[in-house]
Protein backbone atom coordinates (compact mmCIF):
# COMPACT_ATOMS: atom_id res chain seq x y z
CA UNK A 1 0.00 0.00 0.00
CA UNK A 2 1.12 3.39 -1.16
CA UNK A 3 3.03 5.40 2.18
CA UNK A 4 1.60 8.65 0.64
CA UNK A 5 -1.46 10.61 1.40
CA UNK A 6 -3.06 11.30 -1.98
CA UNK A 7 -6.31 12.34 -3.19
CA UNK A 8 -8.37 11.40 -6.93
CA UNK A 9 -11.45 12.47 -8.00
CA UNK A 10 -12.63 9.60 -9.91
CA UNK A 11 -15.91 11.46 -11.07
CA UNK A 12 -17.82 14.26 -10.41
CA UNK A 13 -21.54 16.07 -11.72
CA UNK A 14 -22.23 19.07 -11.64
CA UNK A 15 -19.76 21.00 -8.19
CA UNK A 16 -19.77 17.21 -6.53
CA UNK A 17 -17.06 14.79 -6.76
CA UNK A 18 -16.63 11.40 -5.71
CA UNK A 19 -12.91 9.76 -5.26
CA UNK A 20 -11.15 8.25 -2.97
CA UNK A 21 -8.37 9.43 -0.40
CA UNK A 22 -5.48 6.95 -0.24
CA UNK A 23 -3.16 7.14 2.63
CA UNK A 24 -0.96 4.37 4.77
CA UNK A 25 -3.80 3.07 6.74
CA UNK A 26 -6.06 2.63 4.32
CA UNK A 27 -8.40 4.11 2.04
CA UNK A 28 -11.03 6.67 2.75
CA UNK A 29 -13.77 7.21 0.07
CA UNK A 30 -15.30 9.90 -0.51
CA UNK A 31 -17.95 11.71 0.02
CA UNK A 32 -17.08 10.78 3.35
CA UNK A 33 -18.85 11.01 6.75
CA UNK A 34 -16.69 10.52 9.68
CA UNK A 35 -18.00 9.40 12.90
CA UNK A 36 -16.74 11.54 16.10
CA UNK A 37 -14.96 9.53 18.50
CA UNK A 38 -14.10 12.54 21.29
CA UNK A 39 -12.26 11.01 23.48
CA UNK A 40 -10.79 8.01 21.98
CA UNK A 41 -13.89 6.23 21.64
CA UNK A 42 -17.34 6.87 19.49
CA UNK A 43 -19.38 6.60 22.18
CA UNK A 44 -21.57 3.34 22.29
CA UNK A 45 -19.94 1.90 19.98
CA UNK A 46 -16.95 -1.13 19.36
CA UNK A 47 -14.53 -0.11 16.76
CA UNK A 48 -15.88 -3.16 14.86
CA UNK A 49 -18.96 -1.70 14.91
CA UNK A 50 -18.46 1.53 13.79
CA UNK A 51 -16.28 -0.26 10.79
CA UNK A 52 -18.85 -2.28 10.08
CA UNK A 53 -21.26 0.33 9.65
CA UNK A 54 -18.92 1.32 6.58
CA UNK A 55 -17.09 4.09 8.06
CA UNK A 56 -13.72 4.44 6.57
CA UNK A 57 -12.62 7.33 9.21
CA UNK A 58 -13.25 8.24 12.73
CA UNK A 59 -12.70 11.99 14.02
CA UNK A 60 -10.83 12.51 17.31
CA UNK A 61 -10.33 15.59 19.27
CA UNK A 62 -7.38 16.77 20.77
CA UNK A 63 -8.98 19.21 23.13
CA UNK A 64 -9.99 16.25 25.19
CA UNK A 65 -7.05 13.87 24.64
CA UNK A 66 -4.91 16.31 26.03
CA UNK A 67 -6.81 16.58 28.94
CA UNK A 68 -7.20 12.79 29.75
CA UNK A 69 -5.67 10.61 29.45
CA UNK A 70 -3.27 12.96 27.90
CA UNK A 71 -1.39 12.84 24.62
CA UNK A 72 1.89 11.92 26.28
CA UNK A 73 -0.06 9.06 27.94
CA UNK A 74 -1.25 7.89 24.60
CA UNK A 75 1.89 7.97 22.75
CA UNK A 76 3.85 5.93 25.63
CA UNK A 77 0.59 2.97 24.93
CA UNK A 78 1.45 3.08 21.23
CA UNK A 79 -0.39 5.70 20.21
CA UNK A 80 -4.51 6.55 19.49
CA UNK A 81 -5.24 4.01 17.02
CA UNK A 82 -4.02 1.22 18.81
CA UNK A 83 -5.08 2.38 22.29
CA UNK A 84 -8.48 2.62 20.70
CA UNK A 85 -7.61 -0.54 18.93
CA UNK A 86 -8.67 1.37 15.36
CA UNK A 87 -6.26 0.67 12.50
CA UNK A 88 -7.68 2.96 10.16
CA UNK A 89 -6.96 6.13 9.59
CA UNK A 90 -8.03 8.84 12.49
CA UNK A 91 -8.35 12.62 11.85
CA UNK A 92 -7.96 14.74 14.85
CA UNK A 93 -9.27 18.40 14.82
CA UNK A 94 -7.20 20.93 16.26
CA UNK A 95 -8.65 22.02 19.61
CA UNK A 96 -9.36 25.21 18.71
CA UNK A 97 -13.60 24.79 18.00
CA UNK A 98 -13.45 23.29 21.71
CA UNK A 99 -11.47 26.39 23.14
CA UNK A 100 -13.70 28.80 21.43
CA UNK A 101 -16.90 27.62 23.81
CA UNK A 102 -15.26 28.11 26.68
CA UNK A 103 -15.23 31.75 26.51
CA UNK A 104 -15.41 32.70 30.16
CA UNK A 105 -12.11 30.45 31.27
CA UNK A 106 -9.67 31.09 28.31
CA UNK A 107 -7.69 34.09 27.20
CA UNK A 108 -6.44 34.62 23.77
CA UNK A 109 -3.44 36.32 22.48
CA UNK A 110 -1.37 35.90 19.43
CA UNK A 111 0.68 33.54 21.12
CA UNK A 112 -2.23 30.92 21.48
CA UNK A 113 -5.09 30.47 24.10
CA UNK A 114 -4.85 29.87 27.87
CA UNK A 115 -7.55 28.23 29.37
CA UNK A 116 -9.33 26.55 31.94
CA UNK A 117 -9.67 22.74 31.87
CA UNK A 118 -13.98 22.14 32.11
CA UNK A 119 -12.80 18.41 33.73
CA UNK A 120 -10.72 20.30 37.10
CA UNK A 121 -10.13 23.46 36.49
CA UNK A 122 -6.39 23.08 35.87
CA UNK A 123 -4.65 25.76 33.17
CA UNK A 124 -3.82 25.15 29.70
CA UNK A 125 -1.81 26.68 27.42
CA UNK A 126 -2.32 25.39 23.45
CA UNK A 127 -0.71 27.10 20.57
CA UNK A 128 -0.17 26.11 17.08
CA UNK A 129 2.62 24.67 17.72
CA UNK A 130 1.42 22.69 20.93
CA UNK A 131 -1.68 21.58 18.77
CA UNK A 132 0.90 20.14 16.02
CA UNK A 133 2.83 18.07 18.72
CA UNK A 134 -0.65 16.42 21.08
CA UNK A 135 -1.42 15.48 17.38
CA UNK A 136 1.94 13.79 16.65
CA UNK A 137 2.05 12.59 19.87
CA UNK A 138 -1.53 10.61 18.67
CA UNK A 139 -0.19 9.32 15.80
CA UNK A 140 -2.99 11.11 13.75
CA UNK A 141 -3.41 10.00 9.85
CA UNK A 142 -4.50 13.83 9.10
CA UNK A 143 -4.06 16.53 11.41
CA UNK A 144 -5.78 20.21 11.52
CA UNK A 145 -4.20 23.27 11.69
CA UNK A 146 -4.80 25.32 15.22
CA UNK A 147 -7.22 27.96 14.31
CA UNK A 148 -9.54 30.24 15.91
CA UNK A 149 -13.47 30.03 15.48
CA UNK A 150 -15.49 32.91 16.45
CA UNK A 151 -18.96 32.42 17.37
CA UNK A 152 -21.28 33.98 14.83
CA UNK A 153 -23.14 36.19 14.77
CA UNK A 154 -20.17 38.75 14.85
CA UNK A 155 -19.41 41.77 13.27
CA UNK A 156 -17.35 41.55 9.89
CA UNK A 157 -14.27 43.48 12.24
CA UNK A 158 -14.11 41.15 14.54
CA UNK A 159 -14.25 37.81 12.03
CA UNK A 160 -11.57 39.61 9.66
CA UNK A 161 -9.54 39.89 12.88
CA UNK A 162 -9.87 36.71 13.76
CA UNK A 163 -9.33 34.90 10.18
CA UNK A 164 -6.02 36.91 10.17
CA UNK A 165 -5.00 35.37 13.35
CA UNK A 166 -6.10 32.15 11.97
CA UNK A 167 -3.84 32.54 9.12
CA UNK A 168 -1.17 33.33 10.84
CA UNK A 169 -1.66 30.11 13.26
CA UNK A 170 -2.13 28.81 10.00
CA UNK A 171 1.40 29.05 8.82
CA UNK A 172 3.14 28.60 12.13
CA UNK A 173 1.20 25.29 11.78
CA UNK A 174 2.53 24.17 9.00
CA UNK A 175 6.00 25.25 10.69
CA UNK A 176 5.42 23.23 13.26
CA UNK A 177 4.08 20.40 11.35
CA UNK A 178 7.08 19.35 9.04
CA UNK A 179 7.90 16.82 6.78
CA UNK A 180 6.13 14.06 7.85
CA UNK A 181 5.77 11.14 5.11
CA UNK A 182 2.12 9.76 4.63
CA UNK A 183 0.38 12.28 7.61
CA UNK A 184 -1.29 14.79 6.04
CA UNK A 185 -2.06 18.44 7.55
CA UNK A 186 -5.20 20.52 6.45
CA UNK A 187 -5.07 23.95 6.58
CA UNK A 188 -8.70 25.76 7.92
CA UNK A 189 -10.35 28.50 6.07
CA UNK A 190 -12.30 31.36 8.12
CA UNK A 191 -14.27 34.29 7.10
CA UNK A 192 -17.59 33.59 8.17
CA UNK A 193 -20.84 34.33 5.51
CA UNK A 194 -18.26 37.12 3.94
CA UNK A 195 -17.21 36.57 0.64
CA UNK A 196 -14.15 38.64 0.71
CA UNK A 197 -13.27 37.16 3.67
CA UNK A 198 -13.55 33.82 2.70
CA UNK A 199 -11.35 34.26 -0.66
CA UNK A 200 -8.53 36.50 1.51
CA UNK A 201 -8.35 33.15 3.48
CA UNK A 202 -8.25 30.74 1.39
CA UNK A 203 -5.77 32.59 -0.52
CA UNK A 204 -3.89 32.79 2.45
CA UNK A 205 -3.50 29.27 2.94
CA UNK A 206 -3.10 28.42 -0.72
CA UNK A 207 -0.03 30.30 -0.42
CA UNK A 208 1.12 28.30 2.60
CA UNK A 209 -0.03 24.72 0.91
CA UNK A 210 -1.96 22.10 2.57
CA UNK A 211 -2.50 18.27 1.46
CA UNK A 212 -6.65 19.66 2.43
CA UNK A 213 -8.52 22.19 3.24
CA UNK A 214 -11.25 22.68 5.76
CA UNK A 215 -14.39 25.21 5.39
CA UNK A 216 -14.39 26.24 9.19
CA UNK A 217 -16.67 29.08 11.20
CA UNK A 218 -19.91 27.06 10.02
CA UNK A 219 -22.56 25.30 12.21
CA UNK A 220 -22.09 27.49 14.78
CA UNK A 221 -25.63 29.48 14.96
CA UNK A 222 -25.83 31.16 11.13
CA UNK A 223 -28.47 28.49 9.72
CA UNK A 224 -28.66 26.25 7.10
CA UNK A 225 -29.72 29.27 4.04
CA UNK A 226 -26.43 30.80 5.28
CA UNK A 227 -24.15 27.97 5.45
CA UNK A 228 -25.60 27.08 1.75
CA UNK A 229 -24.96 30.71 0.49
CA UNK A 230 -21.29 30.31 1.90
CA UNK A 231 -20.93 26.80 0.05
CA UNK A 232 -22.61 28.08 -2.84
CA UNK A 233 -18.88 30.06 -3.69
CA UNK A 234 -16.54 28.61 -0.73
CA UNK A 235 -15.42 25.36 -2.14
CA UNK A 236 -14.58 26.76 -5.44
CA UNK A 237 -11.82 28.86 -3.46
CA UNK A 238 -10.32 25.76 -2.50
CA UNK A 239 -8.09 23.74 -4.80
CA UNK A 240 -9.85 21.67 -6.95
CA UNK A 241 -7.14 18.55 -6.81
CA UNK A 242 -7.24 18.14 -3.01
CA UNK A 243 -9.91 16.97 -0.35
CA UNK A 244 -12.65 20.00 1.00
CA UNK A 245 -14.09 19.23 4.46
CA UNK A 246 -16.81 20.93 5.92
CA UNK A 247 -16.23 21.03 9.72
CA UNK A 248 -18.92 19.66 11.99
CA UNK A 249 -22.05 19.13 9.94
CA UNK A 250 -24.33 18.00 10.61
CA UNK A 251 -27.64 16.80 9.57
CA UNK A 252 -28.64 14.57 6.88
CA UNK A 253 -29.84 17.58 4.55
CA UNK A 254 -27.26 19.51 5.20
CA UNK A 255 -24.73 16.65 4.12
CA UNK A 256 -26.51 16.23 1.21
CA UNK A 257 -26.52 20.38 0.28
CA UNK A 258 -22.76 20.33 1.21
CA UNK A 259 -21.86 17.45 -1.53
CA UNK A 260 -23.95 19.01 -4.29
CA UNK A 261 -21.51 21.95 -3.58
CA UNK A 262 -18.89 20.04 -3.97
CA UNK A 263 -17.75 19.11 -0.01
CA UNK A 264 -15.79 15.70 -0.10
CA UNK A 265 -15.69 15.29 3.93
CA UNK A 266 -17.82 16.29 6.93
CA UNK A 267 -17.89 14.86 10.57
CA UNK A 268 -20.31 15.53 13.03
CA UNK A 269 -21.76 14.28 17.05
CA UNK A 270 -25.15 13.60 15.58
CA UNK A 271 -25.48 10.19 15.22
CA UNK A 272 -24.44 8.77 18.24
CA UNK A 273 -25.33 11.96 19.95
CA UNK A 274 -29.16 11.16 18.92
CA UNK A 275 -28.53 7.70 19.72
CA UNK A 276 -28.13 8.31 23.28
CA UNK A 277 -31.32 10.44 23.64
CA UNK A 278 -33.72 8.28 21.65
CA UNK A 279 -33.35 9.74 18.42
CA UNK A 280 -33.67 7.62 14.91
CA UNK A 281 -32.68 8.88 11.47
CA UNK A 282 -34.07 7.49 8.56
CA UNK A 283 -34.45 7.91 4.71
CA UNK A 284 -38.26 9.20 5.77
CA UNK A 285 -37.20 11.54 8.38
CA UNK A 286 -36.71 11.42 12.49
CA UNK A 287 -38.17 9.02 14.93
CA UNK A 288 -38.30 9.88 18.75
CA UNK A 289 -38.37 6.13 20.05
CA UNK A 290 -39.51 7.83 23.50
CA UNK A 291 -43.07 8.43 22.31
CA UNK A 292 -45.67 6.60 23.72
CA UNK A 293 -47.22 5.79 20.11
CA UNK A 294 -43.86 2.83 19.87
CA UNK A 295 -44.88 1.38 22.84
CA UNK A 296 -46.76 -1.63 20.78
CA UNK A 297 -45.34 -1.15 17.46
CA UNK A 298 -43.96 -4.35 16.11
CA UNK A 299 -42.01 -2.56 13.07
CA UNK A 300 -38.73 -1.86 13.05
CA UNK A 301 -37.00 1.81 12.74
CA UNK A 302 -36.95 1.40 8.83
CA UNK A 303 -38.70 -1.68 6.92
CA UNK A 304 -35.81 -0.89 4.33
CA UNK A 305 -32.50 -1.27 6.52
CA UNK A 306 -29.92 -4.43 7.65
CA UNK A 307 -28.75 -2.49 10.20
CA UNK A 308 -28.99 -4.94 13.65
CA UNK A 309 -31.21 -2.64 15.27
CA UNK A 310 -33.83 -2.94 12.28
CA UNK A 311 -32.92 -6.43 11.53
CA UNK A 312 -34.04 -7.84 15.16
CA UNK A 313 -35.61 -5.62 17.34
CA UNK A 314 -39.11 -3.92 17.12
CA UNK A 315 -39.69 -0.29 17.65
CA UNK A 316 -41.57 -1.64 20.82
CA UNK A 317 -38.49 -2.96 22.24
CA UNK A 318 -36.35 0.08 21.60
CA UNK A 319 -38.78 2.08 23.61
CA UNK A 320 -38.71 -0.12 26.09
CA UNK A 321 -35.09 -0.20 26.59
CA UNK A 322 -34.56 3.59 26.24
CA UNK A 323 -37.27 4.13 28.58
CA UNK A 324 -35.74 1.55 31.32
CA UNK A 325 -32.88 3.44 30.61
CA UNK A 326 -30.56 -0.27 29.47
CA UNK A 327 -27.08 0.49 27.78
CA UNK A 328 -28.46 -1.36 24.80
CA UNK A 329 -30.66 1.44 23.95
CA UNK A 330 -28.24 3.49 23.28
CA UNK A 331 -25.57 0.72 21.47
CA UNK A 332 -28.90 0.31 18.62
CA UNK A 333 -29.65 3.46 18.22
CA UNK A 334 -26.35 4.84 17.88
CA UNK A 335 -25.76 1.83 15.42
CA UNK A 336 -28.57 2.45 13.10
CA UNK A 337 -27.99 6.34 12.79
CA UNK A 338 -24.22 5.48 12.11
CA UNK A 339 -25.34 2.44 9.63
CA UNK A 340 -28.17 5.44 7.88
CA UNK A 341 -25.60 7.93 7.67
CA UNK A 342 -23.09 6.19 5.95
CA UNK A 343 -25.64 4.56 3.55
CA UNK A 344 -26.87 8.35 2.45
CA UNK A 345 -22.71 8.64 1.64
CA UNK A 346 -22.85 5.83 -0.58
CA UNK A 347 -25.67 6.87 -1.94
CA UNK A 348 -24.39 10.08 -2.70
CA UNK A 349 -21.11 8.34 -3.99
CA UNK A 350 -22.71 6.19 -6.51
CA UNK A 351 -25.12 9.18 -8.06
CA UNK A 352 -22.20 10.97 -8.48
CA UNK A 353 -20.32 8.25 -10.45
CA UNK A 354 -23.10 7.14 -11.80
CA UNK A 355 -24.20 11.29 -12.83
CA UNK A 356 -27.70 10.69 -11.63
CA UNK A 357 -27.08 12.85 -8.55
CA UNK A 358 -30.00 15.55 -8.96
CA UNK A 359 -32.75 12.66 -9.66
CA UNK A 360 -31.28 11.00 -6.18
CA UNK A 361 -31.52 14.66 -4.32
CA UNK A 362 -35.00 14.71 -5.47
CA UNK A 363 -35.82 11.32 -4.20
CA UNK A 364 -33.84 12.15 -0.88
CA UNK A 365 -36.05 14.83 -0.36
CA UNK A 366 -39.56 13.41 -1.58
CA UNK A 367 -38.36 10.65 1.16
CA UNK A 368 -38.59 12.90 3.91
CA UNK A 369 -41.45 15.07 2.83
CA UNK A 370 -43.34 11.23 3.09
CA UNK A 371 -42.16 10.64 6.49
CA UNK A 372 -43.21 14.46 7.17
CA UNK A 373 -46.71 13.69 6.16
CA UNK A 374 -46.53 10.09 8.06
CA UNK A 375 -45.41 11.63 10.82
CA UNK A 376 -43.22 9.29 11.87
Amino acid sequence: MSQKFTFQIAATDGKARSGVIQTPRGEIRTPAFMPVGTAGTVKAMLPESVRATGADIVLGNTYHLMLRPTAERIARLGGLHRFMHWDRPILTDSGGFQVMSLADLRNLTEEGVTFRSHVDGSRHHLSPERSMEIQRLLGSDIVMCFDECPALPATDEAVAKSMRLSMRWAQRSRDAFGDRPGHALFGIMQGGVTRDLREESASALKAIGFDGYAIGGLAVGEGQEAMFSVLDYAPGFLPEDRPRYLMGVGKPDDIVGAVERGVDMMDCVLPSRSGRTGQAWTRRGQVNIKNARHMDDPRPLDEDCTCPACRNYSRAYLHHVFKAQEIISSMLLTWHNLHYFQELMGGLRGAITEGRLAGFVADFHAQRAEGDIAAL
